[in-house]
Formats: C-alpha cells, sequence, structure tokens
C-alpha cells in the first residue's frame, strides 16, 4: 500500500493537494476532523468517548485517536490501495504510535509530504480563505496564533521524519499543477 502522511502549516495547501492525490493514485483520505466528527455522528463507542474529552474541553488523547484510525483503516478493507494521512500526525508520539499502528497491519508511512511555504504567505491565504469560506477562525490573529502552535508541537516532525528518510520537502508556492508535479515525483520515487 502507498501510504502517505501530508505534512504542512494551516493553509499550506494540504486540501487541495491532497485531492489531486487521491485522483491520480486511488488512494483513500482519512482526515482525523472527519473521521472524529463520522464515529461522534454515527455514535460509536469511540465516538462516545471522544465526546467526553472534547465536552471537557479536552485534547483526545493519542491512544483514542489510533484506535478511531485503526478502525477506519481496517472498515476500508485490505483491497485499497493506500491511504493519505491527514492531520495525523501532530507529534512525535503520535508518529510513533501511527508506526505502531500500521507495522501491525504488515504496513509503513511510504512517504510524508511537507508542503513548504512561509508564514507571511500562510496569514494571506488563511485571510483570503475566510472571506471567502466565512470562517471565524480564517483571521491573521487566529493565523498568528496558529502557526505558532504548528512551528512549537508540530514542526519537529520534519526532523523525525527527515532522520527517518521519509520526508519530501515540496515548494508549497506557485501555480497548484506545478506544486503538484513535484508531489508526484517524490511519490513516484517510493512507490
Amino acid at each position: 500500500m502507498l501510504n502517505i502522511v501530508i505534512f504542512g502549516a494551516p493553509g499550506s495547501g494540504k486540501g487541495t493537494q491532497s485531492e489531486k492525490i487521491i485522483e491520480e493514485y486511488g488512494v483513500d483520505h482519512i482526515s482525523t476532523g472527519d473521521v472524529l466528527r463520522e464515529e461522534i455522528k454515527k455514535g460509536t463507542e469511540l465516538g462516545k468517548l471522544a465526546v467526553s474529552y472534547i465536552d471537557e474541553g479536552n485534547f483526545i488523547p493519542d491512544s483514542l485517536m489510533i484506535k478511531i484510525l485503526a478502525s477506519v483503516l481496517d472498515a476500508k478493507g485490505k483491497d485499497i490501495k493506500g491511504v493519505i494521512f491527514d492531520g495525523f500526525p501532530r507529534t512525535i508520539q503520535q508518529a510513533y504510535a501511527l508506526d505502531k499502528m500500521l507495522s501491525d497491519r504488515g504496513e509503513s508511512v511510504s512517504i510524508v509530504i511537507g508542503l513548504e511555504v512561509d508564514d507571511d504567505e500562510l496569514i494571506h491565504r488563511i485571510v483570503l480563505r475566510g472571506r471567502t469560506s466565512g470562517r471565524a477562525d480564517d483571521n491573521a490573529h487566529t493565523a498568528k496564533h496558529r502557526l505558532e502552535n504548528y512551528h512549537s508541537q508540530t514542526q519537529p516532525l520534519k526532523k523525525f521524519y527527515i532522520n527517518a528518510g521519509k520526508y519530501a520537502s515540496i515548494p508549497g508556492v506557485g501555480d497548484i499543477d506545478e506544486i503538484f508535479s513535484h508531489i508526484k515525483k517524490a511519490i513516484d520515487a517510493v512507490k
């Protein structure tokens, strides 16, 4: 299977490029946010447990998130071509948990696509997105705060995956198709 982690700061184009990867390679998309909302909507035991954390204003523990991801992955069956993990992992501990979960299924992360965009461009994109999406959290103040959190919590993953030989640095500025051509070269090299 082709197991891809798409990595980048808020506004880096992960959603846009994930759609292109899915279309090109026929892989499934697992977004932790979408998965959580679906588990909660279905009222599954895992969803109910997730709600108990969310209602208290707490983050969902890594162990629970891995159980949810494993459940979703297992439900997809053995005939899928691969998966894009979007929004997970966000910490080194989550990366280890993802590696173990995949290893237990005879799989591993194939490649980490790192969309590289400087902070000024990211803030500009997020503010523009807010004007069209109507999302209240897409403003300059919130964007700066989200980027600070990203750099402090998630950025160490870049070094982790570079050391593992799985990180592909992709320039995330310019024409969408041009950016995708760089992604395609990186994925084709590990396929």
